[in-house]
């Protein structure tokens, strides 16, 4: 066995191990008691918990944060980046990522479907609680991005846009590794997530943003809405929030890493270069306007 096939052998047992053992906890005690252990302000917790966290992560890249040292594993996790760690492309004619992530299925709305893996697709309408906007989204161009544990894990606007409204959807909290996405069909519509629609601020285009939470980051912030959409979120389900994004902006972040699917205008097709399975960094150019 050569070198890269056996790390690709280990990561692959490591995605099933952590896929069965997260999978067959109590999903929601195990988010709630991590989000509160994650905000304990006491140096020994701080750095075992960092430390053990970093036995199983890649890369952490702590060195582009804005802070040097961390109160709490909470604050590592929510940390922002100093300033020029992510230059934002600025071609006028280009929506740029919004989050540090890896590209998964891409492709377009048809039938008011969408992929999640290969062979795993799932409804448009079940994933926006809209079935009308749904229809809307017919044609749309669209890419799902994981941010893994160790990325960075705030999001922000693809372009100059203005935000419109935020849908909160209460779910489960299902991990949503490869492993998983593979495994349990129509996943991102069975977890937590937040349904964000922006405008483009030149032509009003129409974009939408659907942040899915995880076990163990069932919790996301949008900033325009006061408190924090979670497990324990009781408010109501459609909340109006106007904003004006520059491109590049924070929208908002998840309490660890979760997923973004994002939608685009059919005008839009992937950057060239960029397949699923690369690594992208918030910022880069994601899609490009069609010649």
């Amino acid at each position: 066995m050569t070198t890269g096939t056996r790390a690709l052998a280990d990561r692959t047992f490591a995605e099933r191990l952590n896929f069965l053992v997260t999978n067959r906890l109590p999903r929601r005690w195990l988010t709630l008691f991590v989000g509160r252990f994650s905000r304990i302000e006491n140096p020994v917790v701080r750095s075992l918990s960092i430390g053990v966290w970093r036995l199983f992560v890649d890369d952490l890249r702590l060195y582009e944060a804005k802070k040097r040292r961390f109160g709490s594993l909470h604050d590592c996790f929510v940390r922002e980046l100093r300033d020029g760690a992510r230059p934002i492309d600025p071609d006028p004619d280009a929506l740029t990522s919004p989050c540090d992530a890896v590209v998964g299925e891409h492709g377009t709305v048809k039938g008011g479907q969408v992929l999640q893996a290969k062979g795993f697709p799932y409804t448009l309408g079940e994933l926006l609680g809209d079935e009308r906007r749904a229809q809307r989204c017919e044609g749309m161009r669209y890419v799902t991005l994981r941010l893994k544990s160790s990325m960075y894990h705030r999001f922000h606007s693809p372009c100059d846009a203005r935000m419109a409204d935020v849908r909160y959807i209460s779910g489960d909290t299902w991990n949503v590794n490869p492993v998983a996405l593979k495994t349990i069909e129509r996943l991102f519509c069975r977890n937590e997530r937040a349904v964000i629609r922006l405008r483009t601020a030149a032509a009003g285009e129409p974009l939408t943003i659907v942040a899915v939470a995880a076990i163990l980051v069932a919790s996301m912030r949008i900033h325009g809405i006061d408190g924090v959409l979670n497990l324990e979120y009781a408010g109501p389900t459609r909340i109006r929030c106007e904003r004006r994004l520059a491109k590049g902006e924070e929208i908002g972040y998840f309490e660890q890493g979760s997923t973004l699917v994002l939608f685009v205008p059919p005008a839009y097709l992937l950057a060239p270069g960029l397949a699923g399975g690369d690594t992208i960094r918030m910022g880069r150019k994601l899609f490009v306007r069609a010649p």
